[in-house]
């Protein structure tokens, strides 16, 4: 099977043709993501500027754009005169993603206890609620991409646009390294429900020791057995 089949295709995706480059370019980078976690395109599958473009009736410019963010998050290998294709990580490159989103992430979390607002709270309710249910019927990609997407909210509840970027580019990477794993746990969705109980509370100390809690099980679960 073309590694492109595993792609939704086209004509499945609510996009007018009125849209812009950048809108294009992102409805590429999220259909290629979610086919890469949910491991639907395996490490080394092949991927062309080509086939993207007639696949999304978009220009070759338009799939550069999303490649090359993909390719920022280490999520591909794109090199010059070399095919591109879906990565597989190293030890060492997932090991230095989680320990920077860590230091990240605890950076992020006593802003976010600031002021929390509260349609970003609900917000948050929401995300580990579909989570809960993804876990429950045993949805592994879009649990995987839940959790992460509350970490990102998280984030820009902070304020602080360059972490939050930060932060945005590390996700990805450690959601792939998480989906290669038996990820199956399924408390996930009350880990974060506890911390967004102490952002609400703005209870900062709790939130962080909650979150170095969560990012530990990642560690354990994605450190490779001697």
């Amino acid at each position: 099977m073309n590694s492109f089949a595993l792609i939704q295709p086209c004509t499945s995706l609510p996009c007018p043709r009125s849209q812009t480059g950048t809108q294009w370019a992102d409805d590429i980078y999220t259909h290629v993501l979610d086919a890469i976690v949910e491991q639907r395109l395996a490490p080394g599958c092949r991927l062309t500027e080509e086939g993207l473009g007639q696949m999304f009736g978009a220009s070759r410019a338009q799939v550069r754009d999303a490649l090359s963010l993909l390719s920022y998050q280490q999520l591909i290998t794109m090199q010059t005169n070399a095919r591109t294709r879906v990565a597989a990580p190293t030890d060492e490159q997932i090991r230095q993603a989680l320990h920077a989103r860590r230091l990240t992430e605890i950076a992020l979390i006593p802003m976010a206890c600031r002021q929390p607002q509260k349609e970003d709270l609900q917000h948050l309710r929401q995300l580990f609620a579909n989570l809960r249910q993804s876990q429950a019927e045993n949805r592994r990609g879009a649990a995987i991409r839940l959790a992460g997407a509350f970490h990102l909210h998280l984030a820009q509840m902070a304020g602080n646009a360059p972490l939050a970027y930060f932060l945005g580019n590390l996700v990805p990477l450690t959601s792939l390294a998480i989906a290669h794993h038996d990820w199956t746990s399924s408390d996930t969705w009350q880990q974060q429900a506890a911390i967004a109980q102490a952002v609400e509370d703005q209870d900062a100390t709790t939130a962080a020791r909650l979150i170095n809690l969560y990012l530990d099980g990642m560690v354990l679960l994605c450190t490779p057995v001697p």
